[in-house]
């Protein structure tokens, strides 16, 4: 899941992933006049009873995997597995620049962007940008405080994050802790559901342009590839 369309940085997603499972890539941005995290998920879980998918995988990323984290704390019946790319469960895990530019963000920034030009070739209401970026700039002002409802999370998550991400490295760390990873293997003890990777050298718009990369990593967690080690 993604704010924006399937095409362009999208289709090797959606080429390699489609080998491993049906694939849909919906756009959860449909709240009516502000978006909210509860309502995005509300929207995907509607869309699943819409087409007839019980129960799936999700991966999302930014703000898809934020949304994708909501449907599973919020509808855990509909989500086997979360590949997450760049979440966030606090607002205070962002870096601090980018928590200081969050209050002057304007949709005049993002209208000369590539992203934008793809949209109004893509979307039923081309001259509808402004208003998407409006509301995803209110969504940046959400509250987020999902702490106590990650900690009580059994959906397996995938955590991935660049090391020069939009959140902080100690956030996707403690996130992880919290889905109950983070413990010394080989000790005769299985491994956590869940996972965090870490890729080298990529910031926040980085990481979704790196596919290979990143698909070696989801690819391994859907079909549940797990190293084995000296006492595995």
């Amino acid at each position: 899941m993604r704010a924006l369309s399937s095409s362009g940085p999208a289709r090797p997603y959606i080429e390699r992933l489609r080998v491993l499972r049906r694939l849909i890539w919906p756009s959860p941005v449909r709240c009516s006049k502000a978006a909210r995290w509860r309502c995005l998920a509300g929207d995907v879980a509607a869309f699943m009873d819409a087409v007839g998918i019980e129960k799936a995988d999700v991966f999302g990323y930014s703000m898809g995997a934020a949304t994708g984290l909501q449907l599973a704390l919020r509808h855990p019946g509909k989500i086997k597995k979360l590949a997450a790319a760049s979440p966030a469960y606090d607002a205070t895990g962002f870096q601090p620049d980018y928590r200081a530019f969050i209050p002057q963000m304007t949709p005049e920034m993002f209208l000369g962007m590539p992203f934008a030009e793809e949209y109004r070739k893509l979307a039923p209401n081309p001259d509808g940008f402004p208003a998407l970026v409006r509301k995803l700039i209110a969504l940046e002002h959400e509250p987020m405080r999902w702490e106590a409802d990650v900690k009580a999370l059994k959906t397996p998550v995938l955590i991935i994050t660049g090391d020069a991400d939009v959140t902080t490295l100690e956030h996707s760390v403690a996130m992880f802790r919290l889905l109950g990873g983070g413990g010394m293997g080989d000790m005769g003890k299985p491994l956590s559901q869940s996972r965090l990777a870490v890729l080298p050298a990529n910031s926040h718009t980085a990481v979704i342009g790196r596919p290979n990369l990143l698909l070696t990593h989801v690819e391994a967690f859907l079909k549940g590839e797990t190293p084995k080690g000296m006492q595995q």
